[in-house]
């Protein structure tokens, strides 16, 4: 089979749309509970949700068997104090992890997923997800358990003290005794498949190719409770109108608010494409609380194309490589606290500069390369063919070289990580950033919403989404259990149709690329690494004449493209925030990646706080919560399941 190009030179014109158009055409649903977006956290509240007695509806703008972030796969299994081998008591670690992700880390989301998440992986392997070496394909390597086929991820969660270690600077080291075996190896390919097969068995009504595009409000006033969703058929145009007791926001986080290169990708994400800030604009039109919208940091960016083999989201899946020279000497590591020094923790400070002048010098001799050949022969084993098959952005590339004839036990790969880490403050991401604001259950500040995942203000990794998605469809379901369904507005309806078919209905005008493109230069020239209000100010100017002059020009030729200028709206709309979170911030913060030319100092009072935000009457509002507003969070997790039955039983 051909490209699309090759195509298009042999048959002269495109093929007819392959669906039926039915823009206008509606279709309405009721259920009980409403998940919107099918990822990773998705899924889990659907199945969650079923098993709690309810009618479980589920939109995902993608295929959910392999959609979102988490969908090709994930390698580790990361905080699950409760496991079997774990050293560390699964409160007290949360309460470790709070603290050692800084000033702004989700302590409600941490501590939900340090104490759920070895539930959440056994019934994951109870649906048919491996997470044991039971074939014994990996013996030898470091962290295996023969007892239990559990694989320990070696090098995360070093005990105190642990850089006091003689050799704790040494390539390749990983003293037993510093581990606390929090974190598992497992194979999460396996996984997204299974959820999906899941959630059919338990009867979830699955829309797969609907894409979610606003919250209902209870008799359409916005902060009112939220009584259901709209969505778009992808591929039909049709519009969906569901009626819901209650809603669990799960579609992903901010997307690409700096960058757009469709086409080689040229900025470090893990994320997936369609996280293009829906949950952000959703939750923020319903007037829902959002916090953290003013962080972002800059850009692991190269120059057009990757310099380094790997394009995943870091460290976690090439660990334990160590990278050498054209002369195969070995460079100098830093672990920063971590129990290994592997390739993404090779140039970071002093030891970067060190290699740098080296390079100057002679010390050291382009290029480099990952040396998977100087590894054990069991660690080059589990690197190749667990973590790095297993992991979302690897797996393909591991089939791709080893078909092309690569031999991870004699080859090296050539890697220039370091130009990885050398990132530029114009080209921005939100990683553990914005999100909705939630309490204990996680509920929003909106009656009838929750939100799981990395639509939660400062999330974590694939078993956070997993845990926390978990939890929100066990706490949404007893709660539209004990509620009436609520009425929905027939003009708030039709409002949200009209804004969303209006590109369809023009017959030329800006594709949304351009659009897109527009609003990603207007962040990287003004809300780069330096920031005034003049130049906030600026920002905002041309994102009004984007609005003004370029959205009534947005159009469509096929529901695809429509579902693209849908996300360019929330994107936009998601700069908007962003912006006004950043000019509230009168301070510059490293934690929030602020840089205020105006404000050249930290405010320790009002760094001291979260920064929420949300609309009232169309009007944005600011209030400030203080960091750990969730007190203490043993006791208030207790206390908000007293009657949860996981495998965890806590000693009284």
């Amino acid at each position: 089979m051909g490209t699309w190009h090759d195509y298009l030179k042999a048959e002269g014109t495109p093929p007819e749309w392959p669906y039926p158009i039915k823009f206008g055409e509606e279709k309405e649903i009721e259920t009980d509970v409403l998940v919107l977006g099918g990822g990773i956290a998705g899924c889990w509240a659907a199945i969650t949700a079923a098993r709690n007695g309810a009618k479980v509806t589920l939109l995902e703008k993608a295929d959910v068997r392999r959609s979102g972030a988490g969908g090709p796969g994930c390698d580790h299994w990361c905080n699950v104090p409760a496991n079997p081998l774990s050293r560390v008591d699964p409160d007290e670690w949360a309460l470790q992890m709070t603290e050692a992700l800084g000033m702004y880390s989700n302590g409600i989301g941490i501590q939900i997923q340090c104490r759920e998440n070895y539930d959440t992986l056994l019934e994951m392997e109870q649906m048919g997800g491996k997470i044991r070496d039971t074939e014994d394909e990996f013996v030898g390597a470091e962290g295996r358990d023969e007892a239990t086929k559990l694989m320990v991820s070696p090098r995360y969660g070093a005990k105190a003290g642990y850089a006091e270690h003689p050799d704790w600077m040494k390539p390749g080291f990983n003293a037993p005794e510093t581990r606390t075996n929090v974190v598992l190896r497992i194979w999460g390919s396996t996984f997204k498949p299974i959820l999906k097969k899941e959630c059919k068995k338990l009867g979830v009504e699955i829309y797969d190719r609907v894409m979610a595009t606003s919250l209902l409000n209870e008799n359409g006033k916005q902060g009112n409770r939220v009584v259901g969703a709209t969505g778009l058929n992808v591929r039909t145009g049709e519009f969906l109108i569901v009626k819901a007791k209650a809603v669990v926001m799960s579609a992903g986080s901010g997307g690409n608010l700096w960058n757009l290169d469709m086409e080689h990708g040229g900025h470090s994400t893990m994320y997936s494409r369609n996280d293009s800030s829906g949950s952000t604009d959703m939750a923020w039109r319903a007037g829902a609380k959002l916090t953290m919208m003013e962080r972002s940091n800059p850009s692991k960016i190269a120059t057009g194309l990757k310099h380094k083999w790997y394009t995943g989201g870091g460290d976690a899946s090439y660990e334990n490589v160590s990278l050498v020279d054209a002369n195969n000497k070995v460079l100098p590591v830093t672990t920063q606290g971590w129990a290994d020094g592997g390739a993404m923790f090779t140039f970071m400070g002093p030891i970067h500069e060190k290699i740098l002048e080296g390079i100057r010098t002679g010390e050291y001799v382009l290029p480099f390369y990952g040396d998977f050949a100087g590894m054990k022969p069991d660690e080059a084993n589990a690197t190749w063919n667990l973590m790095l098959k297993e992991e979302s952005t690897t797996k393909v590339m591991v089939q791709s070289m080893t078909e092309a004839g690569f031999d991870y036990t004699k080859d090296q790969i050539m890697n220039y990580a370091y130009m990885e880490l050398q990132p530029s403050e114009q080209y921005r991401e939100t990683p553990r950033g914005g999100g909705l604001f939630t309490d204990w259950n996680l509920k929003t500040t909106l009656d009838g919403l929750y939100a799981a995942g990395t639509s939660l203000f400062s999330p974590e990794d694939h078993s956070f989404a997993a845990a926390t998605g978990r939890y929100a469809g066990r706490k949404a379901a007893a709660y539209a259990k004990s509620i009436e369904a609520g009425a929905v507005c027939r003009k708030q309806i039709d409002a949200e149709k009209e804004r969303v078919l209006a590109p369809a209905k023009r017959t030329g005008g800006m594709d949304w690329k351009e659009l897109h493109n527009g609003v990603a230069r207007v962040m990287q020239y003004y809300v780069g690494g330096y920031r005034s209000e003049h130049l906030f100010d600026l920002a905002l100017e041309e994102i009004k004449r984007i609005e003004e002059n370029a959205v009534p020009q947005l159009y469509a030729l096929d529901p695809h493209k429509l579902m693209r200028c849908v996300e360019d709206l929330s994107i936009l709309e998601h700069a908007k925030i962003a912006i006004s979170a950043m000019k509230e911030r009168r301070l510059t913060s490293r934690a929030l990646g602020v840089q205020r030319l105006d404000y050249p100092n930290a405010d320790p009072e009002d760094q001291g706080n979260y920064l929420l935000l949300y609309q009232e009457d169309g009007e944005t509002k600011f209030e400030r919560v203080p960091v750990r507003f969730w007190g203490n969070m043993k006791e208030e997790y207790e206390k908000h399941n007293p009657d949860y039955a996981g495998v965890y039983k806590p000693e009284n």
